[in-house]
């Protein structure tokens, strides 16, 4: 299965069906083989509320890949992955969820796999999808975890958060409120699985404020929340500084090389995809901003940069100008 994943998100990483396309790494323009039609469907799993059901990425650990697209009532906000790491004493979840309802669904799932009970659940930032089922998994009686930085920004925004729920979401929002996370830290630490240890680290700054990666040692995998991205457009948001994402990268790859990842949008791969569709979108994003800037370029010129390149890419559409105008007006101001 992971071998397929692999196969897959590199060759939708280099175009899809009717040619062969371009895309950037580090040193340039590639061309990648296209393939079949791409899988992109409004829900994987119409009798729940998860966009799919959980896959496993490797012994006791399994992932509900989200979907790769916005926020919609049908994919019940499930479009961030909410993995799940079984060990002998606990299990530890990766992401709350976005809801009370979608967080129960998840722990159903579990259930049919295991007895142990879930006493760790790790939220990789403060976003509305990581962390608004705080709540579900506190009644549970596990403990919620977040790095300081992610449950500021979660504490600060969660009304907006329920708001942005009940537009969306409608009845499936019943049952959700703020719960404040149980736990932070700010460098790193490890939960004891039993036979397994999860490392929780923050490398630094990227996407969100808080960004944290559980490393699972004795499987070779790290679950790398919105450190990396698979498949689908990263958005870069009012706060996101891509230059300490990029300065950041090298910790995270340090550790991630030669593990399976789990990203934090798109199914699990190795550092060489995750890499193409992080890193390497960064560093195209900035060179030709840069440019623009050098040239004396306008905001506009920005908004339309040419990044036809990644149009395969799921989120394109609503991501790629948002992205570059956002870039634009970061760097205008560190020349």
């Amino acid at each position: 299965m992971l071998s397929d994943w692999i196969t897959e998100s590199r060759q939708r990483a280099r175009g899809l069906a009717g040619g062969v396309a371009l895309a950037f790494a580090a040193g340039g323009l590639f061309a990648g083989p296209a393939v079949a039609q791409d899988d992109n469907p409004p829900d994987k799993a119409p009798d729940s509320m998860l966009y799919d059901m959980p896959q496993k990425v490797a012994d006791d650990v399994w992932s509900a890949i989200g979907a790769t697209q916005p926020y919609t009532y049908e994919n019940s906000l499930h479009n961030n992955n909410l993995s799940f790491v079984i060990g002998e004493d606990a299990v530890l979840v990766m992401n709350a969820g976005a809801s009370y309802q979608l967080a129960e669904a998840l722990h159903e799932e579990i259930k049919k796999r295991t007895d142990v009970p879930v006493k760790y659940v790790v939220n990789e930032n403060g976003q509305l999808h990581a962390s608004m089922a705080t709540g579900y998994w506190i009644d549970q009686g596990a403990e919620v975890i977040g790095h300081v930085d992610a449950a500021e920004y979660y504490d600060g925004h969660a009304a907006a958060y329920v708001a942005q729920l009940k537009d969306i979401a409608k009845e499936k929002a019943e049952g959700t409120e703020y719960v404040p996370m149980s736990r932070t830290f700010e460098d790193r630490i490890e939960l004891d699985l039993g036979d397994m240890t999860a490392q929780v680290i923050y490398f630094g700054e990227a996407h969100s404020p808080g960004d944290i990666s559980v490393v699972i040692p004795e499987r070779d995998v790290v679950i790398a929340g919105d450190m990396a991205f698979n498949i689908r457009m990263l958005p870069i948001f009012e706060y996101t500084d891509t230059a300490a994402w990029l300065e950041t990268w090298p910790k995270f790859a340090s550790v991630a090389e030669g593990k399976t990842i789990i990203p934090g949008h798109g199914t699990p791969t190795d550092l060489e995809t995750v890499e193409h569709y992080t890193k390497d979108y960064l560093v195209f994003l900035r060179t030709e901003i840069g440019r623009i800037i050098d040239e004396g370029g306008s905001l506009q010129d920005a908004y339309e940069l040419d990044q036809s390149q990644f149009s395969h890419w799921h989120t394109f559409d609503e991501l790629a100008g948002q992205n570059a105008g956002r870039v634009f007006q970061q760097m205008e101001f560190e020349f």
